[in-house]
């Protein structure tokens, strides 16, 4: 299988621990420059850099959260001249203070190569077309791919996110092989390409998606209507943006973490211990040769577990990680019950007639929670038969109704799939 970078993918156990500890290292001697850092590492205890000498070492030092990046709002963090920044992006999120996450020359390098190694797992190779569909701005998907893309030598097509038809002219003119986009798009494209007298766009192979959890319900869906393989691309602001913590190869057996680049551990979200591997918990990177804003002990909420440490048939040689299954922030509570909303997406998808767009309502009233699946279908598809699959799956019976398809609102961008309501008497 193609390779982007052979020697980084296949080291050894023994070589990756090595330049692990270096990393790690090099990156405590970095932060501990900048003051918001080193009064969080002083706090915890840690008086010197130099008392980290083994990796086991690094449980001795502090979290870090989103939280500490809104404090450092907006370059509290940046640990170079300034004159050294070339480029910052920030999380997309529509409220509060976002995170800011900066880059020198040597980390959109990094960017880059991390990209480039995600596009080569998928298959694509230098002169391929591909299709980028997340937005070009402030959020870090249009522009992590464009990096990756022009360091793997792929024929880029920009098209950032919306206009669906042109998405589809651009696929089908310019004979894109691949595609990235948030997978809660593609049911759009998939519509549309329903309606018109072509269904198909006969040069698309590969389809990359992030930003968002999906099922495997919804990955077979879109590989079996647009004759493409689809992988699961991870990486976010904190850790410089998409694809920098890996991707899933072609045995699609776990994400593959770049761990020359970062060290990943998984935590009990409540007591904050390492889980020993297998065990599902709180996913935490921290970066190995970040300049500008490295992340030390950065907590994802991510709920993930490692799969292994060994060889993949792939022939990489980095520790899996299980596809994210959800969020610690997001974890709905609904009559005592616990769930995540691509629980929900998973047993949707197993009825048959129901389509791809659903909403979760909650709504809140005196304390109390009641929620309401609102889902597309096809005729002949009912609210019970949707309620009596849902309490099998969750464990409690929701409210609901049937849509005809087409009705509920869509995004260009992200799905909106939980909405919040309190209702006041």
């Amino acid at each position: 299988m193609g390779m982007w970078n052979r020697a980084a993918e296949t080291m050894s156990r023994d070589e990756l621990n090595k330049v692990q500890l270096e990393g790690l290292k090099k990156s405590l001697r970095r932060v501990w420059g900048n003051e918001f850092y080193r009064s969080r590492l002083l706090k915890s205890g840690i008086t010197s850099p130099e008392e980290v000498k083994s990796l086991d070492d690094l449980k001795k030092l502090p979290f870090f959260t989103k939280d500490d990046f809104r404090e450092a709002y907006p370059l509290k963090m940046n640990c170079v001249d300034r004159k050294e920044l070339l480029e910052f992006h920030m999380s997309s999120g529509s409220t509060g203070t976002p995170v800011v996450m900066a880059y020198t020359k040597n980390d959109l390098n990094q960017w880059a190569e991390c990209m480039a190694r995600c596009y080569a797992m998928a298959g694509l190779e230098k002169g391929d077309a591909l299709q980028i569909m997340p937005t070009f701005g402030l959020f870090n998907g249009g522009f992590g791919c464009y990096h990756g893309s022009r360091k793997a030598g792929l024929f880029t097509i920009p098209a950032s996110s919306g206009n669906t038809e042109r998405q589809i002219r651009l696929m089908r003119d310019f004979h894109a092989k691949g595609f990235v986009s948030v997978v809660s798009y593609v049911p759009r494209i998939m519509e549309m390409l329903d309606a018109q007298e072509d269904h198909d766009i006969p040069s698309l192979r590969v389809g990359i998606f992030g930003s968002e959890t999906f099922s495997d319900e919804m990955r077979r869906k879109i590989e079996k209507r647009l004759h493409i393989e689809c992988f699961d691309i991870y990486g976010m602001t904190e850790t410089g943006g998409i694809g920098t913590t890996g991707q899933d190869c072609k045995e699609h057996c776990g994400i593959h973490v770049w761990e020359d680049q970062y060290i990943t551990e998984i935590i009990d979200p409540v007591t904050g211990e390492v889980l020993p591997d297998g065990e599902y918990g709180e996913a935490v990177f921290t970066s190995l040769t970040r300049e500008a804003m490295p992340i030390i002990r950065y907590r994802t909420h991510d709920i993930t577990r490692i799969l292994s440490r060994e060889k993949c048939a792939c022939g990489r040689t980095s520790l899996r990680i299980d596809r994210i299954t959800g969020r610690t922030d997001d974890m709905l509570i609904v009559k005592g019950v616990n769930f995540y909303p691509r629980q929900v997406e998973q047993a949707l998808m197993e009825i048959p007639g129901v389509k791809d767009e659903f909403q979760i309502i909650l709504e809140e009233r005196h304390g109390m929670t009641d929620v309401t699946i609102n889902v597309e279908a096809e005729e002949g598809v009912t609210g019970h038969m949707v309620a009596k699959h849902l309490r099998e799956r969750l464990g409690f019976l929701p409210k609901g109704d049937v849509f005809p398809v087409g009705s509920l609102p869509r995004n260009e961008g992200k799905a909106k799939r939980v909405i919040r309501r309190k209702i006041e008497d």
